[in-house]
């Protein structure tokens, strides 16, 4: 039987702010497995040397959730269920925003020196993209109302 997930929209996704501990010699942010990440963490990624203009993302995943966190500089999150679209600005790094399945994405206008760390809840694996915003629209019309 295969995995089924909720539907999902744009108001699934969440920033989350994370705990930021601050003394005198700077700050320290620490995350946890299904603490402060809701999830159990897989694998972990970043984007960096992003050139001015360029464009990250444009897909979205059926099982897989993402947790992303702007390290250093800022960048926005395109967030795109189908029906409703939401930017989202990542500029600070103990401000975390999680991403559920079925939510198209795309990471645009990044700064200077911006570093897009992404923690997903699953492994690398091909199947679990869509990457054609045409098979995207098709498949949120064809998982009904009720399932992924």
């Amino acid at each position: 039987m295969a995995d089924k997930v909720v539907k999902s929209s744009i108001y699934d996704c969440s920033i989350v702010h994370l705990p930021k501990v601050h003394n005198r010699t700077g700050n320290i942010t620490a995350l946890e497995n299904e603490k402060t990440i809701p999830f159990k963490v897989k694998r972990v990624y970043y984007l960096y040397d992003v050139p001015g203009g360029a464009e990250r993302g444009g897909h979205a995943h059926r099982k897989l959730q993402q947790f992303i966190i702007s390290a250093s500089g800022a960048f926005d999150v395109l967030l795109d269920d189908g029906l409703n679209k939401k930017l989202v600005r990542l500029d600070r790094p103990h401000i975390g925003l999680h991403i559920v399945p079925g939510i198209w994405r795309e990471i645009l206008d990044f700064s200077s020196g911006a570093i897009c760390l992404v923690l997903a809840s699953e492994n690398y694996e091909e199947n679990d993209y869509i990457r054609d915003y045409e098979h995207f629209k098709q498949f949120r019309a064809d998982t009904g109302s009720s399932d992924i």
